[in-house]
């Protein structure tokens, strides 16, 4: 049985390279039935045009625009729901992010292992940089626990809580995780049908999470496979970087992963949590005279952010927040 797949990608004001991901995926895809659809995210910068044009000659590639820019999660929505409208449905959907690039063997390598194991809902592949470094792409699900060994950044907090911190490190075989990075996921259409798609309140951030947490609590498992992999750049159309300030989307994401997860009281301690453990990392920090790993105004953001969602009359630091470019 050759089952079907349908590789999604997302654009947002990076056609060339989103040209780049889709010509890759194609040749991956050679043996495979399916499709590649790609969602225009409302760039307004001619990319929609752009790679309408510059894919007329891939049959199996259709270029749809989503029609305002609604994020990650609803982009690829627009997508899964426009293939379950208008044709045979896949057996299985992949999402590949627009700056990357599946090896060839790696979409037919995810499709098979879930082939063969009927209750893997997802799967995700290894991803490397273009400098050949291995990125972290296999994670548990965010606790309070691990709000606190990632904000004490502390080799002994760190020891202690090992298995609780969200990242599971490097995979060398083929594992069970929580969840995937939406870098490069393939999910099982059958359970998309029980569960549901992405929740579009995530603008970017956690959504995958969140979807991957619906899936366990129905009882399907997620793997990771080191022997598929892609070439990943990274931050290509979020623009997130380690020394800028975090906007205001991730915190809405934050917020709402937690709230939806554990309740407004898990959100309370999560946040909590963080800034117990940001505490330590402070106290060592002036101690060894290291270099501040937490953005700028990072703490000041979440507990205001916290604030402001569990009670919506606070206006705690509005104007700090509030000044980020965010949806």
């Amino acid at each position: 049985m050759n089952a079907s797949v349908l590789t999604i990608i997302v654009n947002y004001k990076s056609a060339e390279m989103t040209l780049q991901s889709a010509q890759a995926a194609d040749r991956a895809m050679q043996d495979i039935d399916g499709a590649i659809t790609i969602i225009d995210n409302d760039s307004q910068d001619g990319s929609f045009d752009f790679l309408r044009d510059h894919t007329r000659d891939m049959p199996r590639v259709r270029v749809l625009q989503s029609g305002h820019n609604g994020g990650f999660g609803f982009g690829n929505n627009v997508a899964i729901r426009a293939a379950m409208a208008d044709g045979p449905q896949p057996d299985f959907i992949y999402l590949l992010n627009p700056d990357a690039f599946p090896d060839p063997d790696a979409i037919m390598l995810l499709r098979d292992h879930m082939l063969a194991h009927p209750q893997t809902g997802f799967a995700g592949s290894a991803v490397r940089g273009d400098d050949g470094a291995p990125h972290e792409v296999a994670f548990r699900f965010p606790t309070i626990w691990s709000e606190f060994e990632a904000a004490a950044n502390t080799g002994a907090v760190t020891r202690l809580l090992q298995n609780y911190r969200v990242p599971i490190g490097f995979p060398q075989s083929t594992c069970a995780v929580d969840w995937c990075s939406g870098a490069s996921v393939m999910f099982r259409r059958t359970m998309l049908d029980q569960i549901g798609l992405f929740d579009e309140t995530f603008f970017l951030y956690f959504e995958e999470t969140e979807l991957c947490h619906r899936a366990r609590a129905a009882g399907w498992t997620g793997m990771h496979l080191p022997q598929a992999s892609v070439m990943h750049i990274g931050s290509v159309s979020t623009g997130m970087k380690k020394k800028s300030r975090v906007p205001r989307y991730w915190f809405n994401s934050r917020a709402h992963y937690f709230r939806k997860t554990g309740g407004a009281g898990y959100l309370a301690l999560a946040t909590l949590f963080y800034v117990l453990g940001a505490s330590i990392w402070k106290m060592r920090r002036l101690v060894e005279q290291k270099e501040d790993r937490i953005p700028p105004y990072f703490l000041r953001d979440l507990v205001a952010h916290t604030l402001r969602t569990l009670m919506p009359g606070v206006s705690a630091n509005r104007g700090r927040t509030g000044a980020q470019n965010a949806p």
